[in-house]
């Protein structure tokens, strides 16, 4: 089944205490888009300027992934520049400059209207909102957002809430959101506001879910290198959402089963700046990580 997503293609420049890299591919639609292709059909609707390397189009559409909701318009492309210290789990925003982005305006082509699964990246909520005015009906829909969002455009963020099944947002959010330090307490606030199941990502402490009736908690994968984890959270989603729609099931085991390869993907993600890893990457590589993953979580119970 094929996945809509909407956000953003862009520039990043990043430095971590590994390297440092200029003007490279980024945006939260790339990365995610880039992991879910590896499951499923994508639809991908964006905005580019007139900057943007054709070699990025190629390797988009290299995959199965659908451009003709990809924009290139007068301008330049949006350009995120961070930096990260040996605390990776957080970025220093360097610059941020929207540019075309900043009048992006999601227009669904209408082939992609009747998409089985959306996910809504981090945007301006009143844009997720247009966009879930322009689907018909989406078997599953998932969104994304940020702590800029929560803090100015709160009342927006909730009206989208209210149609939205899954929310993944990392722990920092999720205590912003709610109010409440504990996460169990915020997950039960934030699941009032209208999401069936809510996701919170931890870095490399992995991911918790919260549905109506149950917690899950994943580990991340322990990595002996990271570089970069720059569109980690995007990736995870990518790859968790893809495997939903991949399987069509999404019951709660289909969810947790979905949870494995989000994180999976995204420790793939980290090993290299920008798309780099996900580029090498082969389905026989994802398969061995995930037998890995699943064995070291493994335990036997009590008779």
């Amino acid at each position: 089944m094929s996945i809509l997503v909407v956000g953003s293609v862009a520039f990043d420049s990043v430095e971590t205490p590994f390297g440092k890299e200029d003007n490279i591919l980024g945006g939260s639609a790339t990365y995610f888009s880039t992991s879910a292709s590896f499951f499923t059909d994508v639809q991908l609707v964006a905005v580019v300027g007139e900057d943007f390397p054709q070699e990025h189009v190629d390797f988009l559409g290299s995959r199965n992934i659908d451009l003709r909701g990809l924009s290139r318009v007068s301008g330049k492309t949006f350009h995120w520049k961070g930096k990260y210290g040996y605390d990776l789990n957080e970025a220093q925003t360097l610059e941020t400059h929207l540019n075309v982005f900043a009048d992006f305006k999601p227009r669904i082509p209408e082939e992609y209207s009747s998409a089985d699964y959306l996910f809504l990246a981090n945007i301006d909520p009143e844009l997720q909102m247009e966009v879930l005015n322009q689907v018909t009906t989406p078997r599953i829909v998932a969104c994304d957002t940020m702590n800029f969002w929560i803090s100015s455009k709160r009342n927006a963020l909730e009206k989208v809430l209210e149609r939205v099944d899954i929310f993944i947002i990392n722990e920092g959010e999720a205590r912003q959101l709610s109010g409440e330090a504990n996460l169990v307490k915020a997950a039960r606030k934030i699941l009032a506001m209208g999401a069936k199941t809510l996701i919170i990502k931890r870095g490399e402490y992995g991911v918790l879910m919260f549905s109506g009736s149950s917690i899950f908690a994943a580990p991340a994968y322990p990595l002996e290198e990271v570089f970069d984890p720059t569109g980690a959270g995007d990736t995870f989603a990518g790859g968790f959402m893809g495997y939903l729609a991949n399987t069509g099931d999404a019951s709660e085991k289909g969810i947790r089963q979905a949870i494995i390869f989000g994180s999976v993907m995204a420790s793939f993600n980290v090993e290299d700046f920008s798309l780099n890893r996900l580029k090498r990457l082969n389905y026989k590589e994802i398969e061995e990580r995930y037998r890995e993953l699943k064995s070291m979580t493994h335990f036997i119970g009590i008779p």
